[in-house]
C-alpha cells in the first residue's frame, strides 16, 4: 500500500483502469436497450414544445405531464400502424386475386425474360403451369412458405422483438419526459468541464440536426405516399392505398421508393396496360423519386447549414452503420463534426 501511495501515476492508472472496466462491463448490460432509448430521446426532443405545453395546462406536475405525453405518442404510433397493416391486408388480397386472375388468362413476357438465368427457366415453368391449372399458384406459394418456414421464423422473432422495443422505448420515453430536462443540465455541466462553453454550439447543432431530419423525413414520405397512391389510383391498380402506405414506409429510406413503384410500373406493363405502366414510371420518375432524391436532403441541408452530399452520405452511412435509427445518428454526428470544423476555422482566423 506505501508503495501505491509513492506512486501517484500507478494509482491513477488503477483507477482508469477500473474505470474503463465499469463503462465496458455497463455498456454490455446497456447494449439491448440502447436503441430504444436513442428513439424515446428523439420523440422527446421532438415533441418537447408539445410538452412545455402541457406541463404549463397541469400545473407543473411533471409526471402527469409525462404520462399523457406517453400515451398520446403510443396511440400516434401504434393506431396508425394498426390501422395500415389492415389495410394493406385487405388490399393485398385483392391484388393477389387480380394477380392469379391475370397469370391464369396468360402472361406475354419478353422473349428475353425467359432467356435470363436461373429466373427464366423458373418463370416459363411457373407460367406454363399456371395456364394449365389454376390452382398451382396457390400449390406453388405453399411449396415457397414451407421451404421458408425458417425465414418466416425469423421475421416472426422479429416483429416480436420490435414489440418489445417499442414497449421499453416509450417506458424510457415517460422518463425522459419527466426527468429529461435535469438529466440535460447534468450532462452540460459535465461537459462543460472538458469541453468548456463551445459544448453549447455543439448542443444547438445536434438539436437541429435531429429535428431538421424528423420533419425532412416525416414530410417527404407522407407527401410521397400520397402522390404515389394517385398515380396508383389513376393507373388502374387495385390496390392503391395499400402500395400508397408501402411506398411511404418505402420513403423512410433513402432510394427505396423506386422499388415499389418500378415494380408497379412493370406489372402494368406485363398485364397488357403498357401505356399506364409507362405513364406510372414517368410519374415516379418525375414526381415521386425528385421528393426523395432532391427535396428531403436539400430542407435537411438548409436547415442544419451542413453540405447536401454529406447529408446524403450520414443518412445512407448512418442506416448502414446504426439501422433506421442511423437515418437520425448519421446526420447528428456529422453535424457535430461540421460546428467543430467551423469552430476550429473561426478560431484559426482570429489566431
Amino acid at each position: 500500500m506505501d508503495d501505491l501511495a509513492s506512486a501517484p501515476w500507478l494509482q491513477r492508472l488503477l483507477v482508469a483502469s477500473l474505470l474503463a472496466g465499469l463503462v465496458v462491463l455497463a455498456f454490455e448490460v446497456l447494449k439491448p436497450f440502447i436503441v430504444p432509448v436513442i428513439w424515446a430521446v428523439i420523440l422527446a426532443h421532438v415533441t418537447w414544445p408539445v410538452y412545455r405545453r402541457l406541463l404549463a395546462v397541469v400545473k407543473r406536475r411533471r409526471a402527469v405531464a409525462a404520462l399523457l405525453m406517453t400515451v398520446g405518442v403510443t396511440l400516434a404510433i401504434v393506431l396508425p400502424a394498426i390501422w395500415l397493416v389492415a389495410l394493406i391486408r385487405t388490399e393485398l388480397v385483392a391484388a393477389y386475386n387480380a394477380f392469379a386472375a391475370q397469370l391464369a388468362r396468360g402472361v406475354e413476357l419478353p422473349h428475353f425474360v425467359f432467356e435470363l438465368p436461373w429466373i427464366g427457366p423458373w418463370l416459363e415453368g411457373l407460367l406454363a403451369r399456371i395456364a394449365q391449372d389454376p390452382g398451382a399458384l396457390n400449390a406453388e406459394l405453399r411449396g415457397w412458405i414451407q421451404r421458408s418456414a425458417g425465414e418466416l421464423g425469423g421475421v416472426v422473432g422479429g416483429v416480436g422483438r420490435n414489440v418489445a422495443k417499442l414497449f421499453i422505448a416509450m417506458l424510457s420515453l415517460f422518463f425522459v419526459y419527466r426527468d429529461g430536462e435535469s438529466f440535460a443540465v447534468q450532462v452540460v455541466r459535465v461537459l462543460e468541464r472538458s469541453l468548456g462553453q463551445r459544448v453549447h454550439g455543439y448542443a444547438l447543432a445536434i438539436s437541429g440536426t435531429v429535428r431538421a431530419v424528423v420533419y425532412g423525413l416525416l414530410a417527404a414520405a407522407v407527401a410521397q405516399g400520397t402522390i404515389a397512391g394517385l398515380g396508383y389510383w389513376v393507373a388502374g391498380l387495385n390496390a392503391p392505398i395499400a402500395l400508397g402506405a408501402l411506398t411511404m414506409l418505402a420513403a423512410l429510406i433513402p432510394f427505396m421508393t423506386p422499388v415499389v413503384w418500378v415494380g408497379a410500373s412493370l406489372w402494368l406493363v406485363v398485364s397488357g396496360h403498357t401505356a399506364a405502366g409507362a405513364g406510372l414510371f414517368l410519374w415516379g420518375l418525375l414526381a415521386i423519386s425528385w421528393i426523395d432524391n432532391v427535396v428531403r436532403p436539400l430542407v435537411i441541408s438548409n436547415a442544419t447549414r451542413i453540405p447536401f452530399l454529406l447529408v446524403l452520405f450520414g443518412v445512407l452511412g448512418g442506416v448502414g452503420a446504426f439501422g433506421l435509427v442511423g437515418l437520425f445518428v448519421g446526420p447528428v454526428i456529422l453535424a457535430v463534426l461540421m460546428a467543430v470544423w467551423r469552430e476550429w476555422i473561426a478560431e484559426r482566423s482570429a489566431g
